[in-house]
């Protein structure tokens, strides 16, 4: 197993339990305790979880700034973006939704023909400002955090949208609760895209799977694809697929998916 495959597995393991020993740990990941403190260590760093004298506990999490999160796991986000943007063909309308992950598509899409991009984020509309892209942004309240355009149909007439494709960003994505989102004006945005669209996809890396956050957005029956990063544990890769969920597996190496 690879490092990256079984501090996922710790992850999930300490999220479940909330706070566990490192012994129970060895034990129900067959390493030794060197093996399982330098898994710790990097966990830690990552704000994931919280070291005590003999164990680890589970850090609930929260949205952060928009600015703060575009760097992490840069690598994965890309490769996601890259495998979204070619499913997109020329002269298509989709929707790009506010989040780090979906931002890195417009450098994959200025060479397309003839297309609109629905957004209801500032940055992806900036960054396709003097391109070729027909952009429409929604009308709304500006969330400040995430740089996101929040809308409803009080103040934006979404049934007259003829969305082929929608890329969805997600916070959580688990079988039980669906995909999921920190904000609930974001989260009802969502849901009248998903439910305009032709074609729905969600946009998340790894670090979101088997992870509930505070509004569900939709189940996961209701989107068409979830793309995602490599270093999802072969399990959950089960798991989901053994629901009749549609994964694209993408590797950092943004040349080779699978």
């Amino acid at each position: 197993m690879y490092t990256i495959e079984r501090q996922q597995l710790i992850l999930q393991f300490v999220r479940k339990h909330k706070v566990v020993k490192l012994v129970t740990l060895t034990n129900e990941f067959n390493v030794s305790m060197e093996t399982i403190r330098r898994d710790i260590q990097q966990l830690a760093q990552e704000k994931k979880i919280e070291k005590f004298y003999g164990g680890v506990k589970y850090i609930e999490p929260v949205e952060g700034l928009i600015d703060n999160r575009l760097h992490e796991q840069l690598p994965e986000k890309v490769a996601i973006a890259k495998a979204c943007a070619s499913l997109v063909q020329d002269g298509e309308c989709i929707f790009i939704d506010s989040g780090t992950t979906t931002y890195q598509m417009t450098q994959f899409l200025l060479e397309k023909e003839k297309l609109t991009v629905i957004t209801n984020s500032l940055p992806v509309a900036f960054d396709l400002i003097g391109s070729n892209i027909e952009v429409i942004i929604i009308g709304g309240k500006i969330r400040h955090s995430e740089k996101s355009v929040t809308s409803n149909d009080f103040l934006f007439r979404f049934d007259h949208l003829n969305i082929n494709k929608a890329f969805i960003c997600a916070s959580g994505v688990s079988i039980e609760k669906g995909i999921s989102d920190f904000s609930l004006e974001e989260a009802i945005t969502r849901k009248q895209i998903i439910n305009i669209s032709q074609t729905v996809y969600v946009a998340a890396d790894s670090s979101k799977f088997n992870k509930d956050v505070a509004i569900q957005v939709c189940p996961v029956n209701e989107v068409d694809m979830i793309i995602t990063d490599y270093a999802l544990p072969k399990d959950t890769i089960n798991h989901f697929m053994d629901k009749g969920v549609q994964l694209r597996i993408v590797k950092t190496n943004i040349e080779d998916t699978k």
